[in-house]
């Protein structure tokens, strides 16, 4: 609760209940899936199965309107 609190909903205004619910489900994705956990070894909790590649151009998704960055490898 303390992560989505600071991270989202303190820097947030919502105009109503489906902007709230919206931002909590791009925030749980994020978190589950595009951000790497420092209690778990820096590993992400449900990773997104996918061709994993140590070379290629680097690209960045924005979540949340840029409030919370990921940066991953373009498919070839």
């Amino acid at each position: 609760m303390r992560s989505i609190k600071s991270e989202c909903l303190d820097r947030m205004i919502f105009v109503g209940e489906d902007s709230l619910r919206r931002a909590v489900r791009e925030y749980v994705t994020h978190y589950h899936t595009e951000r790497n956990h420092q209690g778990l070894g820096n590993s992400i909790i449900a990773p997104v199965p996918g061709p994993t590649k140590t070379f290629g151009r680097m690209r960045c998704r924005e979540r949340l309107g840029g409030m919370r960055r990921y940066y991953h490898r373009e498919a070839a």
